[in-house]
């Protein structure tokens, strides 16, 4: 009978974007498997996203709040998603990863000014358990241009990985990947790469009940928010003394289970998030609507602080951005942070008036409002209305959709089609989501570091910009 330390089980979760609810059920539903496998080796991976700054216990404790859950959690290595590298600075980065307990293993992203990955961060380990050797490699989607702007090089992956996975192969039993790029780059990993037994992923919240097995590799992925852990087990050959894959699967968290210590720090950690973000950052003197389907102060208000830090001639951004309306008196830091929670970034674009004409036309079609947006840093409900400041607007509000004659100025002169302008808007357009002819903008300037709730902070402070919002920028005539 084979002996159970010849049996290796590899537990793995991914994109959980702090949802700590989800926290306590996921380690107690890890420690079952521990139980469960005995003798056997257990090993625990995260994927990448574990942080994500639209909860309050991540906000307010730039990300320490994760990195306690991953501790008492016990995992034994994790790399690092975009909303980690993209929503904290180096510095935060560094401090918050001075504490976690496992190895963080990411191979293709660098400091810009080394050439190497920062001192809390690995391009591959390899974990010794009970005499066999485990290589770790990991990474995480190349988003450069934004990277560039943080102090970091997002390198190609694959040639990294590859480079990786020659130097571990010769020295370990089994060769794991943990890759934050998506599964139809998972794909093409698996075909292209030797001697990888699984690559465990996560980015593109895939769930594969049971692994695809690609080339001899298990190419795997949990879903996201922890409701589902992923487990595979390997065993050694008796004849060739060789792992070889036997089972796989990601399976349903009960989200009734429980693990004390994990969920007693989770509420210890809202708690310390919430008393951060207790600060008053503003008074008003008056509540401002919002309507996201139609033009409102808030939203307004919103463009507004787009316009004035872009220091553009006028600005895009969707009203959906906004989660409810803003209330008169003190105005906390964590009253802006739920009411605006999005990771989402300022950026500057050359557009054409064309392009700025049919994102216009299409804010007035219901189909647009009420569109539900998944992902690219976006945590609202529906996209809303175009939201701006700095130009005006005349429709006719009986016309049918699509047939939106529209009158557009700028600084008093018509908007002219084939003329580009500079516009502040945010990043989440250049992905083509929502109005995706903004999508097509040239020469991009990202504003890293700061969020659209920083922005809202600023304009909230700065005198006249109550009054200023609650000027219409969009004015029905009857044609």
């Amino acid at each position: 009978m084979r002996p159970e330390t010849e049996r290796l089980t590899i537990l793995h979760t991914n994109d959980i974007h702090s949802h700590f609810e989800m926290m306590s059920p996921l380690a107690a539903a890890i420690t079952r498997q521990r139980t469960e496998a005995q003798d056997g080796i257990v090993l625990l991976f995260d994927i990448g996203d574990h942080m994500d700054r639209a909860d309050a216990a991540t906000e307010g404790t730039m990300g320490q709040a994760n990195i306690d859950m991953i501790n008492l959690t016990g995992y034994d290595a994790v790399t690092i998603g975009n909303n980690e590298g993209l929503t904290f600075s180096k510095e935060i980065l560094t401090g918050v990863f001075a504490g976690i307990q496992c190895p963080v293993v990411c191979c293709n992203l660098v400091e810009t000014a080394t050439g190497n990955p920062p001192l809390w961060m690995k391009r591959h380990t390899i974990l010794e358990r009970e005499g066999v050797r485990i290589g770790v490699t990991g990474a995480t989607a190349p988003f450069a241009p934004f990277y560039s702007l943080l102090g970091w090089d997002a390198l190609e992956p694959e040639e990294c990985l590859r480079e990786e996975c020659r130097l571990l192969t010769p020295q370990v039993d089994v060769l794991i990947i943990l890759s934050h790029l998506g599964l139809p780059v998972d794909k093409l990993l698996a075909e292209r790469l030797d001697g990888v037994h699984a690559i465990l992923g996560g980015h593109t919240h895939h769930v594969l009940e049971q692994p695809l097995i690609i080339g001899g590799t298990a190419v795997c992925g949990a879903g996201k928010f922890g409701r589902y852990l992923g487990r595979l087990v390997f065993e050694r050959g008796e004849e060739n003394g060789l792992f070889r894959y036997v089972t796989g699967e990601s399976f349903p968290v009960n989200p009734s289970l429980s693990e004390s210590a994990v969920s007693d720090a989770a509420m210890l950690h809202l708690e310390r998030g919430n008393e951060a973000l207790s600060e008053t950052v503003a008074i008003t003197d008056r509540s401002l609507a919002l309507d996201i389907s139609g033009e409102s102060p808030f939203a307004n208000l919103l463009a507004q602080s787009v316009r004035r830090f872009t220091g553009t001639a006028f600005s895009l951004v969707n009203a959906g951005q906004l989660l409810g309306p803003l209330p008169k008196g003190e105005i906390t830091a964590g009253m802006l942070h739920a009411l605006c929670p999005s990771p989402i970034n300022p950026c500057v674009m050359r557009l054409s008036g064309r392009d700025i004409r049919i994102a216009l036309k299409q804010s007035l079609a219901a189909e647009f409002r009420e569109k539900v947006i998944y992902g690219y840093g976006f945590r609202g409900e529906r996209l809303g209305g175009l939201a701006v400041d700095g130009i005006k607007i005349l429709y006719d509000p009986r016309a049918m959709p699509y047939d939106k004659n529209i009158a557009v100025f700028v600084d008093g002169q018509p908007l002219e089609d084939t003329r580009e302008y500079s516009v502040g808007t945010i990043d989440m357009f250049t992905f083509r989501t929502g109005y995706e002819s903004i999508g097509n903008g040239q020469d991009v300037l990202f504003l890293l570091p700061h969020f659209l709730r920083d922005l809202l902070r600023m304009e909230l402070q700065r005198p006249g910009s109550l009054d200023e919002c609650a000027q219409a920028r969009w004015e029905p005539i009857i044609l």
